[in-house]
């Protein structure tokens, strides 16, 4: 049997084209997550799952941040906040995986990011998973904290928890 794409065989594609393929990608590694989040529980146990899951999360925050902390590094900045994620050193697509992020708001004077429209989290939601799902989502401070560990970030809402959107 012959595998064959419904992606033209040419140089670049649509930008609708490019969104359905990330949300495929996600939509994959949501559904990689619960599985093994929920085979960890199942055979572990409540309190031996979660621990694990969240070490195998931290694990990889550490995987994904040591590429951003080079590439900031190797273009001469300082591994602070303003930097992360400076010229082509981000680790997530641009489109595909929210409706719409918005960076660098001002809310009750500290800097924070929404996020709105998970694709994870409606994944989650689908299988109602939302719970097991929400392990997935410290990735976003054990990344940043990896990065540099004199700075925090913390998740003030989060899709999975029932807010209307995700805010960093």
């Amino acid at each position: 049997m012959s595998a064959q794409s419904s992606i033209p065989e040419e140089e670049s594609v649509s930008m609708e084209t490019a969104k359905q393929q990330v949300e495929r990608a996600v939509r994959r590694i949501a559904l990689l997550h619960l599985a093994f989040t929920k085979t960890l529980i199942e055979e572990l146990g409540e309190e031996k799952g979660r621990e694990l899951t969240l070490k195998a999360i931290k694990d990889y925050g550490k995987r994904i941040s040591g590429g951003v902390r080079k590439g900031v590094i190797a273009q001469g900045l300082d591994p602070i906040p303003e930097n992360y994620g400076a010229a082509g050193t981000r680790n997530l697509p641009e489109f595909g995986t929210h409706e719409l992020v918005e960076r660098s708001l001002r809310v009750e004077g500290e800097e924070r990011m929404r996020a709105h429209g998970c694709l994870w989290a409606k994944v989650w939601r689908e299988y109602g998973e939302d719970k097991l799902g929400r392990l997935h989502c410290y990735t976003d401070p054990a990344q940043y904290m990896a990065f540099n560990p004199n700075f925090k970030l913390v998740h003030l809402k989060a899709i999975p928890d029932g807010d209307d959107y995700c805010e960093l």
